[in-house]
């Protein structure tokens, strides 16, 4: 298995974005991406997801509308324990330069440290994570 530390950098492909500070917690089950504007649309008599990636104060924020036709909806618990309704969507990430596909939920994590959460579905199976650690895949990226 690999090692993983408390926190990397990962790459998200499919929106063009690079190094994005991502908080590995065991303690969360899924994973979490911060968006804002986020809302159904109606485009050919389709169900369309809309949403914009991260905040306009972050570098590498580009103002860009990403959609997806494959979503879905659940009710998820958030840090404090409450549930509410999230959408979400598989897309791949890059890390120790690998491609895998992960399940986000969309969320506002403005007031978070870090707009991407990795959590235990993803790491089981694939991660040990060792908390002394961090920036382990960009380490190994920027080598």
């Amino acid at each position: 298995m690999q090692i993983i530390g408390r926190k990397d950098r990962i790459d998200f492909p499919e929106f063009g974005l690079a190094n994005i500070k991502a908080k590995i917690d065991t303690g969360a089950f899924g994973c979490a991406l911060h968006c804002h504007h986020i809302e159904i649309v109606s485009i050919d008599n389709k169900r369309v997801l809309k949403f914009k990636v991260l905040d306009p104060e972050h570098t590498e924020y580009e103002d860009q509308v990403f959609s997806s036709e494959q979503f879905s909806d659940k009710l998820v618990k958030n840090s404090g324990g409450k549930a509410e309704h999230r959408y979400t969507i598989k897309t791949l990430i890059s890390i120790f330069g690998q491609n895998i596909m992960v399940e986000f939920s969309l969320t506002n994590r403005k007031s978070m440290k870090y707009p991407v959460l990795i959590g235990r579905k993803f790491l089981s199976k694939k991660f040990l994570v060792d908390v002394q650690q961090k920036d382990l895949s960009y380490q190994l990226k920027i080598k």
